[in-house]
């Protein structure tokens, strides 16, 4: 929060001010709590703000969430980006998606299929499984289409290398792989084929849609 506060400045055109850190910033699925710090500075700047949204949170948290971050209902201003993992995906995201879309408050509904995917390979390496994140692209997609919203992006973490950090794919990564290309300085990503693969499967479903 130091650094964040340190880089915001008034732009001289708007008088609004703006957080320079990066290009979009985004509060996490563990500091997304109302009262507190993060959700507070967030509601002070006038940069695009994302929320990452989890299994764990409740509709009635999210919708109070979109309201402090976007009171004035701005198109674009807050992304809500939903990690609820292959497994919860088609449980948990439809009430969420009901409530806030209810509520009157645009928001960009993004899909990061990654860290509610991650787990440990018998080796020890973090990694995630390729059938997994298309699973939660897929469960995305059809939360959405039954409900009649938007499906506005996926997060993804990748590389153009030809790393061994995530298992599965037409590659061929397996887990006894991990340790051969395993480059990451903190999360797994998709290497080059596999990014591919993903992204000509997200065509076929935009198709679909």
């Amino acid at each position: 929060m130091d650094y964040e506060r340190a880089l915001t400045r008034i732009d001289s055109r708007t008088g609004k001010p703006y957080d320079v850190s990066g290009h979009f910033l985004w509060i996490g699925e563990r500091t997304r709590q109302l009262d507190g710090a993060h959700v507070h500075f967030a509601s002070t700047i006038s940069n695009p703000i994302g929320v990452k949204v989890g299994p764990t949170a409740s509709p009635e948290d999210i919708v109070e969430a979109a309201r402090i971050l976007n009171p004035q209902k701005i198109p674009g201003r807050l992304s809500l980006i939903t990690r609820m993992g292959a497994a919860e995906v088609q449980e948990k995201l439809p009430s969420i998606v009901q409530k806030v879309d209810a509520s009157g408050t645009p928001v960009v509904w993004v899909c990061d299929p990654m860290h509610g995917n991650t787990r440990e390979a018998a080796s020890g390496h973090k990694t995630r499984l390729f059938d997994d994140v298309i699973a939660e692209v897929e469960g995305y997609f059809e939360v959405h289409r039954e409900l009649g919203t938007v499906p506005g992006g996926i997060h993804i973490e990748l590389t153009g290398d030809d790393v061994t950090e995530c298992v599965g794919g037409t590659g061929g990564v397996e887990e006894g792989d991990l340790h051969q290309r395993y480059e990451t300085a903190c999360d797994p990503r998709l290497n080059r084929e596999q990014s591919l693969e993903l992204a000509f499967l997200v065509a076929d479903m935009l198709i679909k849609r």
